[in-house]
């Protein structure tokens, strides 16, 4: 456990610090009583990532006056290749201003395999949209905010951390090994820092779930080209998205145009078939045509996407979020709302369980806090997409079938509810029953008329897991 000064000054106050019992062989480790002295040496809580799971953490974290909070980011203008749209409520709820918002989407076009569109932003209300961001516009104030609130922040590379073989059952420090960046040079300083809480926000080829032997996971390549058109083809895009479906632009997800500041994101994502990456985005931009025609490429970007949760998402006194710990749906591909959130619900927890910096949690107390309110808030959502992805994104006939389907206001209302708010709102059982028929004849038609998925083998590539 950590000692204060004045503990080391006079052992006549260990008497106060520790219970009778604490020097007892396997007993646990007494914690810190609350110290009300400026000498005090606080716990130090350590965020690695400075993405929105890592910001939103840290943030949090910063608040608490009783713990030093340090926040790691390798690159402080990161451009993680993304697709960067976010529900309505995320603005609000994590008091965004709308200058993180490139632009407001209320119009989404879904492209069936044999080129059939479908308005899906139909049944939005003019004061509703999904907003579209860059990433390093977004990241950099959530981090900036962290920053304001007290969090200290290094530039800098986490290359591994030293975890001791009885962090679960004592409170002995880990020790973080970085690099951190000096502007103007090439290299970084080799430096180490001791912690006593982890927060893992690395992203999907976490460093910190491998030090804390999380478990591996399956994982998608998501594949973007920043594109830059004229400004008149980009008033299409002024409020409109694409999504297409069709196993010539992704035999397992969709690809996308979005609609950034003053360019165009255009790419798709596979789990099943990574190596034909390239093939597939080459696809999605002849889908789109002459919509991008004579388009610039100024920004090429690829990165994993985790395809379920980690298998262990706490280990002593590390806990994953974001990425790291694999809160990406299926059938969308969303990330950065359960990414901030995790992040947020993570360190409340956290926060209330240190007492004002008086204690460390153990990993029971996190496991039975944050990951079972995680769960129970997001789990169902994650098990739905799950089974959409798989009964409507695996051929081309189930592909057809899901964008005739997308006709449907009732279907509109129910998925936009869902999306933008984080809750689905209104549903009638007769419409679902009628939405149940309706499934089932789209898939007999879609079957019929659809041609056959391309085949593809990759046999050693599709069981490669990070």
């Amino acid at each position: 456990m950590k000692f204060t000064l004045a503990t080391i000054a006079t052992m006549a106050s260990t008497a106060a610090a520790f219970t009778p019992s604490s020097f007892v062989q396997n007993t646990p480790v007494a914690h810190r009583a609350a110290a009300d002295s400026a000498l005090s040496m606080k716990y130090k809580v350590a965020v690695i990532g400075g993405g929105p799971s890592g910001a939103c953490a840290t943030e949090i974290f910063a608040q608490e006056k009783g713990i030093d909070t340090v926040l790691f980011e390798r690159k402080m203008d990161n451009a993680k290749p993304c697709g960067g749209a976010i529900p309505l409520c995320m603005v609000g709820e994590f008091n965004m201003p709308e200058s993180v918002v490139d632009r407001k989407v209320r119009k989404m076009n879904l492209i069936s395999p044999t080129g059939v569109e479908v308005n899906i932003g139909e049944t939005l209300q003019p004061d509703e949209y999904i907003g579209m961001c860059r990433r390093e516009i977004m990241d950099k104030f959530l981090r900036d905010r962290a920053i304001e609130y007290g969090a200290e922040c290094v530039n800098g590379l986490v290359t591994s951390i030293d975890v001791p073989s009885d962090h679960k059952t004592t409170e002995k420090p880990y020790t973080l090994n970085y690099q951190e960046f000096i502007a103007g040079s090439s290299a970084g300083v080799a430096k180490s820092m001791e912690v006593d809480y982890i927060v893992g926000a690395d992203g999907a080829n976490s460093r910190v779930a491998k030090a804390m032997d999380a478990g591996q996971y399956n994982f998608a390549i998501a594949f973007q080209e920043r594109i830059k058109i004229s400004d008149e083809k980009m008033k299409f895009y002024e409020e409109m998205a694409e999504m297409y479906v069709g196993d010539d632009v992704s035999p397992d997800f969709y690809g996308w145009v979005f609609p950034k500041y003053d360019h165009v994101g255009v790419g798709t994502g596979t789990v099943v078939n990574r190596p034909a990456i390239k093939q597939y985005q080459k696809a999605i931009r002849e889908r789109a045509g002459d919509k991008i025609a004579g388009g610039k490429i100024i920004k090429v970007e690829a990165h994993p996407i985790p395809e379920h949760y980690r298998p262990r998402r706490v280990q002593g006194r590390i806990a994953l979020v974001g990425d790291a710990a694999g809160y990406v749906t299926k059938c969308s591909g969303e990330g950065i709302y359960f990414a901030a959130k995790s992040g947020r619900m993570a360190a409340q927890e956290i926060v209330a369980l240190m007492k004002g910096g008086a204690r460390l949690p153990t990993q029971s107390e996190v496991e039975k806090t944050y990951i079972k309110k995680y769960d129970g808030l997001y789990g169902p959502t994650y098990t739905v997409l799950d089974i959409l992805q798989k009964v409507f994104y695996t051929n081309n006939g189930a592909r057809e079938a899901f964008v005739e389907l997308c006709n449907s206001k009732y279907v509109q209302q129910v998925t936009f509810d869902s999306y933008l708010y984080k809750r689905v709102q209104g549903n009638n059982p007769l419409d679902d029953i009628k939405l149940l028929g309706d499934t089932i004849g789209c898939l007999v038609k879609g079957y019929s008329t659809a041609k056959p998925d391309a085949e593809f083998s990759n046999p050693k590539e599709s069981l490669k897991r990070i």
